[in-house]
């Protein structure tokens, strides 16, 4: 029995059996079930060795296969072969994937990543990419967000935020490893945010409000910059001296041409391989990236975010350009505070920037925001404008010659014109500059002086004078800088305690004083308020003396009238007797005349004379002739009755009638 079992037919049957079971063995372990998001790493147990570094048999060498199993049921013999799943290289939305190369040729001496040629893809093509001259190191290109890709895993070590794929192969990359063995993005020196999506958008500010930003580009590969550079510029600044040649060329073509980008050259830094063709150098980029999401290499391209310049209504920006064609100045031989360029030149720009918002380096390109409306400033206590430039101003501290010490809060209005803004920045620098340095010193020992050379109480009364002398003084000064002067306004002026006590009692004295007038004033009013109701009280009587004034006022211009009337009758009959007096005397001579050449002289004398007489009212005797006859007083008391009767008789007529011839006198016999 024991001899039956051992035959040779029945250890040929198990030796059948045991190499079909070995075989299905081998068979069963040699098939492999590829997942559809995963891969086979194929590593070929013996074979002819891998030719100089390179770890990826290509010709069926010993070591990792080119030749990745793809998804599905895949068969390769166990036994020569050894089978890795790993699974497909996938970078999240909103991430990028950053490629490290473990094949190919050396990296240049000094590069840092590796030459990349469309023929590469997305290093899917590990025979493609080492035939095709692909180098060892970091690919300039990133996988972009959302990718799903069968990377072969050991040509290929992919780093994502969420795991690094791949199998390190030098000790270069297995030491950054951690104790478990696992890569992770911190083991290459990078942070969360460099594999993200670079995105340039709106930022909050701490004053709450939004600020529109720009990427600031840094590349860290290329060829050095030119002597005297800071920036690279894709074709440096020759575009601007083309533009210059033109002479219709404005400062706001330059201006265009220098802040339009050239960032499409090279599909804004995304396309790192173009940018190096398109001459890009290495360091500070001049040109920045506007809004969007960018896929930028972390081991390529830095960006740091900043504002924009932002240019309001009522301001310019002077512009301090590190960068561009040397300089030539354009401000003339008789200014000496600086260079004043066209735009593209490297020193202060001629034409300031005017209302708006401009991508502009600031890293090279230094921007002096002037307000260009008027400008309050005060030397106050508390009190700051909006535009923060006179937060350093305090109150004028000054001392009159008597020792007393004033405290003076002042405000000056400034004009900055805009086409005068450039040099005024050459000039100080800056506003703050203008503010704390020159207007403050100009200023503050103004008032000093003034005050320390008067009396206090002349400061006092004559602090309009000393304001508008202010006014006068500033504005010279100012007038230096090209600055325009608005007003100087003395707000208020505190006064010493002691000062102040003194003060005090003059006016409460001065208060005294008007008060005893307004008294007296009341009195006066009151004798006047008496006067006015005796007045009143009499009002009738007045009435009635009024009334007989009028009467001999107007009796009194009636006589007036009839004697001016009577002397006009009496002088023109006065002219008119005249002219008769002179017809009739004339005629008597002519007369007198002729009776003479007639009678002779005596004879005429004679006749005229006894015409004259017989004229005459005067009697040849009198008519009352008293004697002294006898002597006794019956005779002259007859005399003097006569003479009484003479007296009391009837005169003359005098309406022409010829007048009766007197009687002879009548003997009156003397007084015995």
């Amino acid at each position: 029995m024991f001899d039956s079992m051992f035959s040779p037919a029945t250890l040929l049957e198990g030796v059948v059996l045991l190499s079909l079971f070995i075989l299905f063995v081998l068979i069963a372990k040699s098939i492999y079930s590829i997942g559809p998001t995963q891969i086979g790493l194929v590593r070929k147990r013996f074979g002819a060795k891998l030719p100089g570094d390179n770890p990826i048999a290509f010709k069926g060498e010993a070591g990792y296969q080119a030749e990745l199993l793809m998804p599905g049921l895949r068969f390769k013999f166990c036994a020569i072969y050894a089978v890795a799943k790993h699974p497909w290289v996938q970078v999240p939305a909103g991430q990028i994937g950053v490629v490290i190369a473990q094949v190919g040729a050396p990296t240049p001496i000094g590069a840092k990543s590796g030459v990349f040629k469309p023929e590469f893809g997305n290093f899917t093509d590990v025979s493609g990419f080492v035939a095709n001259g692909g180098q060892k190191g970091v690919q300039r290109p990133v996988l972009s967000p959302g990718m799903l890709a069968p990377i072969h895993p050991v040509a290929f070590l992919i780093i994502t935020k969420p795991q690094v794929f791949g199998v390190p192969i030098t000790d270069t990359y297995r030491q950054l490893a951690d104790q478990s063995g696992r890569l992770t993005f911190t083991a290459f020196g990078l942070e969360e945010r460099q594999l993200e999506v670079t995105r340039i958008a709106p930022r909050p500010t701490e004053s709450g409000k939004v600020a529109d930003m720009i990427g600031i580009v840094t590349s860290l590969e290329g060829q050095p910059l030119q002597a005297g550079a800071i920036a690279s510029r894709l074709g440096q600044f020759d575009d601007v001296a083309e533009l210059e040649k033109k002479p219709d060329t404005t400062d706001f073509q330059l201006i265009a041409a220098i802040l339009g980008s050239k960032n499409q050259l090279h599909n804004n830094y995304q396309d790192f391989q173009q940018f190096l063709d398109a001459g890009g150098k290495i360091g500070l980029q001049h040109d920045p990236l506007l809004y969007g999401a960018y896929n930028l290499n972390p081991f390529l391209v830095r960006v740091e975010q900043v504002p924009m310049l932002v240019v309001e209504q009522g301001q310019v920006a002077v512009i301090k350009a590190y960068v561009g064609l040397p300089t030539q100045d354009t401000s003339g031989v008789g200014f000496k505070f600086g260079s004043l360029v066209r735009p593209g030149h490297q020193g202060i720009w001629q034409e300031a920037l005017r209302t708006g918002k401009y991508p502009i380096n600031p890293r090279i390109y230094d921007a002096k925001v002037v307000l260009t409306a008027i400008l309050k400033l005060d030397w106050a206590k508390d009190v700051t404008g909006a535009h923060g430039l006179d937060a350093r101003l305090e109150p004028i501290i000054a001392k009159s010659n008597e020792g007393f010490v004033f405290s003076i809060d002042l405000q000056v209005l400034i004009h900055v014109p805009d086409t005068k803004a450039p040099r005024v920045i050459s000039m100080v620098g800056s506003m703050e500059n203008l503010v704390n340095e020159v207007l403050q010193a100009a200023v503050g020992n103004l008032f000093r002086d003034k005050i320390g050379g008067m009396e206090a109480i002349k400061f006092i009364q004559t602090r309009q004078v000393v304001q508008e002398e202010a006014f006068t003084y500033i504005q010279r000064k100012l007038a230096e800088y090209e600055i325009e002067t608005r007003g100087v306004y003395i707000q208020d002026v505190i006064y010493p305690a002691a000062l102040v006590t003194v003060l005090t009692e003059r006016e409460v004295a001065h208060q005294q004083v008007e008060t005893f007038k307004m008294q007296r004033q009341a009195q006066d009013q009151r004798i006047e308020t008496e006067k006015a109701r005796g007045t009143a009280d009499m009002q009738a009587q007045l009435a009635q003396a009024a009334v007989g004034v009028d009467i001999k006022k107007n009796n009194a211009e009636a006589r007036k009238a009839e004697a001016d009337g009577e002397s006009t009758y009496i002088e023109r009959t006065g002219t008119a007797q005249g002219a008769q007096v002179r017809a009739v005397g004339l005629a008597r001579a002519e007369a007198y005349q002729k009776q003479v050449a007639a009678l002779g002289q005596g004879a005429t004398a004679l006749v005229n004379a006894i015409e004259a007489l017989s004229r005459s009212n005067v009697p040849f005797m009198p008519n009352t002739l008293v004697t002294g006859g006898g002597g006794s007083a019956n005779g002259v008391l007859e005399g003097l009755g006569a003479l009484l009767m003479q007296k009391v008789a009837p005169a003359a007529p005098t309406n022409g009638a010829k007048p009766e011839l007197p009687e002879p006198p009548k003997a009156v016999s003397p007084v015995s």
